[in-house]
């Protein structure tokens, strides 16, 4: 069993053959996944070392003091929280190779084909077709509020293949090359002024049968991988205390004494409590990783993440007054990473009225929460035996 002291050791090794200030960023973060220091609990020759999950901040930990460089995780979010878990889990081996390495370094952005705009909140209702044609699959369809697709190189994307069954049995999962003469990536301006979304479209598309993630049919299966890593990346993020948008208001709080009210008192103390507790429970939550895959859990830190950042950006602007109405620039932006807690008050409300949407809305995860993590009855659902070609639209 690999332990803490033998981690160090390795961890020390790499910096001793790969000294940071003099070895180029990309070749170190090679160097390291190579070494199995990239996931210490995946798979030996994946950037991993079969050891436990939890002893990934010993690894990281002794290279942050070595002046290594990170892999930038805040660009390539997608790819290392929802498109590895699931390539791991029902990827070939040819397929984890291929794809794992040049991911965690950063060397290939990923983008996640799955919102249609017939097919948000229903996602199992998506209208893209991929027919198959011999060795190949043509893709043809529409996608929307795809984060970082003017970046990417590979999509993890999701269509129908079977539309005379229902729908959650008639939908595969692919990996998409982005580069594809039939995909056309168009921004979607937000109300923050920037376009870190976007919509695609997917017109003959051709992906090999090779690229095809989990069996023809299983692609719901496959994707609930994806949709339940994606919400801790989301809501179960590791931040320190008075990290995410509580921060900026706190600090104002301390810092502009002629701002306060009792009200205001009151309301940012109940506020700071529930970040706090919502913290303490991502860390809860990482630490049951541990022990397997994610499960419906994430669904409710995604929601207690959206609730408070949305009702935190408010109190921020109202805190502020008149200088919380104002907004530093609605330049048109194609960004390289959201930032959720950047530039001014202002940006943080508005940029914050995503959360509720982004990840799954929060109205989809409260049913899950009501009936995946408390047992709730479900919601009747007349659609659930019709086949997807016969549902009405």
């Amino acid at each position: 069993m690999t332990d803490a002291a033998e981690l160090r050791r390795r961890a020390q090794e790499l910096l001793a053959a790969q000294p940071p200030a003099t070895t180029g960023r990309l070749d170190f973060l090679r160097a390291r996944f190579d070494a199995g220091l990239a996931w210490v609990h995946f798979p030996q020759g994946l950037g991993g070392l079969d050891a436990p999950r939890s002893l990934q901040a010993v690894v990281d930990a002794e290279l942050e003091a070595g002046g290594a460089p990170d892999n930038d995780p805040r660009r390539i979010g997608i790819g290392l929280g929802m498109a590895a878990p699931t390539i791991l889990q029902y990827g070939t081996e040819e397929q984890k190779q291929r794809f794992l390495r040049p991911l965690w370094t950063g060397e290939e952005v990923w983008c996640q084909l799955f919102s249609e705009p017939g097919a948000g909140s229903d996602l199992a209702a998506l209208g893209t077709r991929a027919v198959r044609e011999g060795d190949h699959w043509v893709v043809n369809g529409q996608k929307v509020w795809t984060s970082s697709a003017h970046l990417a190189r590979w999509a993890i994307l999701i269509a129908r293949t079977d539309p005379d069954v229902p729908k959650h049995q008639g939908i595969t999962y692919f990996v998409c090359d982005m580069t594809d003469p039939g995909v056309e990536v168009r921004p979607l301006r937000q109300i923050t002024g920037e376009a870190e979304f976007n919509e695609v479209f997917l017109t003959d598309v051709r992906i090999p049968d090779s690229r095809r993630l989990g069996g023809i049919g299983d692609g719901w299966r496959v994707a609930q991988t994806t949709l339940n890593n994606e919400r801790v990346a989301i809501g179960g993020m590791r931040l320190p205390r008075e990290g995410g948008m509580i921060g900026p208001v706190s600090k104002t709080w301390r810092e502009r004494p002629e701002l306060r009210t009792h009200d205001l008192h009151q309301r940012l103390l109940k506020l700071w409590v529930e970040a706090e507790v919502a913290r303490l429970t991502g860390e809860r939550l990482r630490q049951q990783l541990v022990a397997g895959q994610p499960g419906p859990e994430g669904a409710g830190m995604k929601l207690a993440f959206a609730r408070l950042n949305q009702e935190i950006s408010g109190l921020e602007v109202e805190l502020r007054g008149e200088e919380g109405l104002l907004y530093d620039d609605w330049t048109m932006r194609r960004p390289e990473l959201v930032d959720f807690t950047g530039r001014d008050a202002g940006y943080r409300y508005l940029r914050s009225k995503g959360n509720s949407i982004e990840g799954g809305t929060s109205e989809v995860l409260l049913n899950i929460v009501a009936e995946r993590v408390l047992g709730l009855p479900a919601e009747p659902r007349t659609d659930k035996d019709v086949a997807w070609k016969d549902l009405s639209r």
